[in-house]
């Protein structure tokens, strides 16, 4: 089914300059998220903070800039490529939240202005993190191709990412490392929080390729 709808996308201009701006939304998406990682753990918070609530913006304008072009492109052609322009609204909304748990994880150097440290749970946090670049540049290659193979792989990893956050937060929340002080936990237990949705909306994404559109959000079938 994506082949067929990725022809769609790029054989009608109005919905190739919807996908374009869609592909690009990603794009910024990953920027906003390794800058948002280097200001809780290094400096530059005010300036770096700017910079993402800028980015978001624009990402809120191509979410409505694809929103006309999908509608227009719907009310000219009919409902014949309905398929198409209803998966790309959907994961808009995708790429559109990930900004927002992005403008959250910047919130949290306001709460915290000292240099985000735990010994305890940098080494996760850092894996976490790492995966997370790597879905980002791995996912709009993903859709270009429509390779369903790596999309199988990628939502496994997102799976895996959701389950070691969920056991981080449950840890800090119950009080499992008497070393921090409640300040620090509540703050990592928020981060984990924010890393999950971020990880959970790349997961949307991801089965937007593997999925028909009623399914997407939910796991691949067997």
């Amino acid at each position: 089914m994506w082949k067929e709808i990725k022809l769609l996308w790029t054989s009608d201009n109005l919905l190739k300059e919807a996908w374009d701006l869609t592909y690009e939304a990603i794009h910024i998406d990953a920027e906003m998220f390794n800058d948002a990682v280097e200001a809780l753990w290094g400096e530059n918070k005010i300036a770096t903070q700017k910079l993402i609530f800028k980015k978001d913006k624009l990402i809120n304008k191509y979410e409505r800039d694809i929103r006309r072009k999908v509608i227009t492109h719907l009310s000219v052609k009919g409902s014949k490529n309905l398929a198409a322009g209803l998966v790309l609204s959907t994961v808009i909304v995708d790429v559109e939240r990930i900004g927002d748990y992005i403008k959250n994880m910047v919130d949290l150097t306001e709460m915290h202005p000292q240099k985000l440290t735990s010994e305890t749970n940098a080494k996760v946090l850092h894996e976490i993190e790492d995966t997370l670049k790597r879905m980002f540049k791995s996912t709009p290659e993903c859709i270009e191709n429509g390779d369903e193979i790596l999309a199988l792989e990628i939502y496994s990893e997102t799976r895996e990412i959701g389950l070691t956050c969920d056991k981080h937060i449950k840890e800090l929340v119950s009080k499992n490392h008497p070393d921090l002080e409640t300040s620090s936990a509540a703050l990592l237990a928020l981060y984990f929080r924010y890393l999950k949705r971020i990880n959970a909306h790349l997961r949307n994404i991801i089965s937007s390729i593997i999925n028909p559109y009623d399914r997407i959000g939910f796991k691949p079938k067997e």
